[in-house]
């Protein structure tokens, strides 16, 4: 094989995806499973392992800036406009699409992997979605309507805080960011004593880190320029899902990037775990209304993703990890849409949610 061949690339994503495949299946790792504990149990413990990923990504990512490795702006999370009304929207949908499904779309490859079927059903579907919007029919709704609107940036300013700061105070900051972010993020988790004993939890955020920056060096040096002109990449499991849909459909060709090998290396990885485990177990939907909710909530996540520009791994770790501005506006709104969603599952319906939040609203409450 060509070793300027894009094939090259796609074994990188296979490798990363299929280490962190392993790791998270291993320490039951899961998103919405950790904003689900914090929000509803009071429990941080998993949201300081995500935080732990975030920070070894940001000091990583950022010391390959600083060594001229990476250019931010050759992202397509670090652009000149920041179409922040859209990144709300779609992390609001992908949020509550995400509580409907229980688990985000990288949380539904790793459940894949150990036998779910359940979450070939829904990745099926989010993949379908997620092109639509991404190409389809759904594109110039896109692109027209909430696309429009957005923050241009002065000339010369990227949409990420160290251009920003660098151009308030004229100085680059970015070392210090870096260090002051990155070593904040990672504290919380070694000073918790019961993670420090929690091995599988530990290893599975240092991982999603590391993943992070190894994505960003193979689509980086596996990738050659001239022949096959590509923006660097990393972790996300939106698009590349959409994507990989198409080229097993379609174009095989498709297959040869970064982003569909790391799709099929997480789902490898997580069937890997499962079976060392001996917990790999076939499972599928109890009943029509169950089947029902996962498809709702595929279809959201599907527009939504595409939307804010990426997953919770996506915009949560990746685009986190090169400070992009649209970070901050995704997480809070797949933040939000999750807590709907967890309101609205308690509820059982749209109809009893807003009836509860009318009557904690008003004090009415049914007496005994």
């Amino acid at each position: 094989m060509d070793v300027a061949s894009p094939w090259w690339t796609a074994l990188a994503g296979l490798a990363v995806g299929g280490v962190i495949g392993f790791a998270v299946f291993r320490a039951r790792l899961c998103t919405f499973g950790a904003l689900e504990d914090a929000m509803v149990g009071h429990d941080w413990r998993r949201m300081k392992v995500f935080a732990l990923a975030l920070g070894v990504a940001v000091l990583g990512t950022q010391a390959l800036v600083l060594a001229g490795i990476l250019t931010p702006d050759r992202t397509n999370y670090v652009t000149t406009a920041l179409p922040w009304l859209g990144i709300l929207v779609g992390g609001l949908l992908f949020g509550l699409g995400m509580a409907l499904v229980g688990t985000c779309a990288f949380g539904s490859l790793v459940r894949l992997g150990s036998g779910d079927l359940r979450s070939l059903v829904v990745l099926l579907v989010f993949g379908a979605v997620a092109y639509a919007t991404l190409r389809g029919i759904f594109a110039g709704l896109r692109v027209d309507g909430l696309e429009r609107i957005a923050v241009l940036l002065p000339t010369g300013t990227s949409s990420d805080l160290p251009s920003i700061v660098g151009r308030i105070t004229g100085h680059d900051s970015r070392a210090f960011l870096a260090l002051v972010a990155g070593s904040a993020l990672v504290a919380p988790a070694f000073a918790d004593r019961r993670l420090r004993r929690a091995g599988r939890l530990m290893t599975a955020g240092l991982l999603l880190g590391l993943g992070v920056v190894a994505g960003w060096l193979a689509t980086i040096w596996l990738v050659d320029e001239f022949a096959h002109p590509t923006a660097p990449q990393s972790l996300t499991f939106v698009s590349p899902v959409a994507r990989a849909l198409f080229g097993l459909l379609f174009e095989p060709w498709g297959l040869a990037e970064f982003g569909a090998g790391s799709v099929f290396g997480v789902a490898l990885g997580a069937f890997a775990a499962s079976r060392h485990a001996d917990e790999f177990r076939w499972e599928a939907f109890d009943d029509p209304r169950e089947m029902k909710r996962h498809l709702l909530g595929a279809v959201l996540m599907g527009s939504g993703g595409i939307l804010c520009g990426g997953c919770t791994i996506g915009q949560g770790l990746t685009a986190g990890s090169l400070f992009a501005l649209s970070w901050p506006l995704a997480v809070i709104g797949m933040a939000i849409g999750a807590r709907l969603g967890i309101a609205l599952l308690m509820e059982g319906s749209l109809t009893g949610l807003v009836r509860q939040s009318v009557a904690g609203r008003f004090g009415f409450h049914n007496k005994p």
